[in-house]
């Protein structure tokens, strides 16, 4: 007897009747279709309206996905942190070895002597990382964490400092790292803001918000700044009396009327419109993402929420986990704001200025790491840790530290970074660095990388020139990635 023949693909597309498998065949790729299509739809929508913010295509493949920067402002010094000298305990109170060099600091004279560390130092991990009793909750993550030891920038003061951190430029108007990461990747939420800098509400510092801003970049890709305190965004909440559609009426008016009279290539305007469209989707979503006491007490706790000195920036990293988590591209938090000794910047007492801060700071960044880790957030997120520079060797006004640029510590965790080691070294005083140097562009080319942007690639035009940045050149930290 012979065996039917099988149907060619001509006959399986034809209008003839079909077997119950290939009805069943069918059905099954078309419901897969029709999941696909939903899932894709909000993407080609955010597309096809060719708004600037839709999410790109990434230069390579990236391992992470977003950054989230804890900005020690002031400068933490580096020799009583992460960087233990015995040779300069052992030199405490004399003058600085001629072998070592010159240098030159702000408010350092030339007869001041070296200033030992008053600080612990012991080892934690199975990498047996080093690190100072002032941060014993971020030693425990110590394996998880790459210590940049070599660090170094160009300027001494806070200001310029501050820019170079920011934008690789040592003065304003030029794009931020936020600003950067946010046009070459677009945006992964449609309904927060994809750049938030939560500043210390203890005031400002000697850059301003220019050191955050997007430079000559679209308006559009600028930061968000969120308020100090328990009430970060104000007006989420729509008036009892105005629906979600009376509000969407309202905007769609105001953006008509203003497409009638002004041009929709402009920058300025457009950014205008995105703020007013993020502004409503916030009203729906970020109520729920803000309100922290939806969390359970065992991570408000783990974050030092609801005491003292860790209230407040527990808030601020618990914030930024859950805005990462919900799409955010780069999150800075601050820590240290207002006059000088309010920052990591002791110039007076060393001793008072760090354990301070650092008991302000320490549970917060060591909760942050782990509440990732435990979420599976931390492959995805960079987190970078550090200041605008360090402390020098030398004493000011007897037990305080002056600002030092020549060399100093920073650190980076997760997103694809090999954690459970130490990169570089400053020499026995801590006063330059010596081996591996990186400089900050060095750091910004790292970032990129892992975010999978190409510094050669991501460019935009200004001035008849491509800039980017990291201005000229930097150098990719391979011994981390």
């Amino acid at each position: 007897m012979e065996l039917p023949r099988p149907r060619s693909p001509a006959s399986r597309n034809s209008c003839g009747p079909q077997s119950r498998r290939e009805f069943f065949r069918d059905g099954c790729c078309g419901f897969g279709g029709l999941a696909l299509t939903s899932l894709l739809h909000d993407e080609q929508v955010h597309a096809a309206t060719g708004s600037p913010l839709a999410a790109k295509r990434t230069h390579h493949q990236p391992k992470a996905r977003a950054v989230i920067f804890l900005f020690m402002a002031g400068g933490p010094s580096h020799v009583d942190s992460y960087d233990d000298k015995p040779l300069l305990r052992k030199l405490d109170g004399q003058k600085r070895p001629e072998s070592f060099g010159e240098v030159k600091y702000q408010f350092v004279e030339n007869t001041a002597r070296l200033l030992g560390s008053r600080r612990t130092f012991q080892r934690y991990g199975e990498c047996g990382t080093s690190v100072s009793d002032l941060f014993p909750h971020t030693a425990r993550c110590v394996d998880d964490i790459a210590v940049l030891r070599s660090c170094y920038g160009d300027m001494v003061v806070h200001s310029a400092a501050q820019y170079e951190l920011f934008s690789g430029r040592t003065v304003p108007g030029f794009p931020s790292l936020g600003s950067w990461l946010l046009y070459g990747l677009g945006s992964e939420s449609q309904s927060l803001p994809s750049y938030v800098v939560m500043p210390d509400p203890k005031g400002a510092l000697e850059a301003g918000q220019p050191m955050y801003n997007h430079g000559f970049l679209p308006a559009i890709y600028q930061p968000t700044m969120f308020r100090p305190g328990d009430r970060p965004v104000l007006n989420l909440d729509l008036p009892s009396h105005v629906t979600a559609q009376q509000r969407r009426r309202t905007l769609q008016l105001i953006r008509d009327l203003n497409e009638s009279s002004m041009s929709l290539g402009d920058e300025e305007f457009n950014a205008r419109v995105n703020a007013y469209d993020v502004a409503f989707r916030m009203q729906t979503d970020a109520p729920e993402l803000l309100d922290l006491s939806r969390e359970s007490k065992e991570t408000q706790e783990l974050y030092g929420i609801g005491k003292e000195p860790t209230h407040d920036y527990g808030r601020r990293c618990l914030m930024a986990r859950k805005l990462v988590e919900s799409g955010v591209r780069f999150v800075c938090v601050v820590s240290g704001g207002g006059p000088g000794n309010m920052q990591w910047d002791a110039h007076g007492d060393i001793e008072e200025n760090h354990l301070r801060k650092a008991a302000e700071t320490d549970q917060p960044v060591a909760a942050l790491l782990t509440d990732l880790k435990r979420r599976g957030l931390l492959d995805t997120t960079l987190v970078l840790w550090g200041g605008e520079f360090g402390r020098s060797p030398e004493a000011q006004s007897g037990k305080g530290r002056d600002h030092h640029n020549l060399g100093f510590t920073m650190w980076m965790a997760g997103g694809g970074v090999k954690g459970g080691q130490v990169i570089g070294a400053t020499d026995d005083i801590g006063l330059r660095a010596i081996e591996k140097p990186y400089h900050f562009r060095d750091v910004h080319t790292t970032i990129l990388h892992q975010l999978g942007l190409d510094q050669h690639k991501l460019t935009y035009p200004h001035l008849g020139r491509d800039e980017r940045l990291t201005f000229v050149e930097g150098k990719l930290m391979r011994e981390i990635v």
